[in-house]
């Protein structure tokens, strides 16, 4: 089931939530069901995915053996900022560090997470990540 309205979905032509293309060229698609051409690409759908409520997308993208029974995109945080710190692929396997802005409110945060992918079926999924 997807959260969010259709409304917090951009445009197109749009700028991605994620901070590197058009919508449409970028995240959009991935949302949308087009495998991610690398665990990057995948994390960056991710963040798009929180930013715009899309539940389904999350599920889709994360390894079941990790996958938790319920997400919960909360309506309240708003995503203000993506950056990419550090992107390691292998053929099957690849870490992506990333710093997340959010908004709750006045209260105002950074997630930082090593991020671990996996290839399962040709697909990157999301397995698990350490927050610090």
């Amino acid at each position: 089931m997807s959260f969010g309205s259709a409304s917090r979905r951009p445009a197109p032509d749009a700028a991605c939530p994620c901070g590197r293309a058009a919508f449409g060229e970028c995240c959009g698609p991935i949302l949308d069901g087009a495998p991610a051409p690398s665990a990057e690409r995948l994390m960056r759908s991710r963040y798009t995915a929180f930013s715009v409520g899309d539940a389904a997308h999350l599920a889709r993208s994360w390894h079941p053996r990790t996958r938790p029974d319920d997400i919960v995109v909360h309506d309240g945080t708003r995503w203000t900022g993506l950056v990419i710190e550090d992107a390691s692929e292998g053929a099957d396997a690849a870490t992506v560090t990333f710093r997340a802005g959010w908004r709750h409110g006045a209260e105002r945060g950074e997630l930082r997470e090593r991020s671990r992918f996996e290839r399962r079926g040709g697909r990157w999924v999301y397995v698990d990540g350490d927050v610090g």
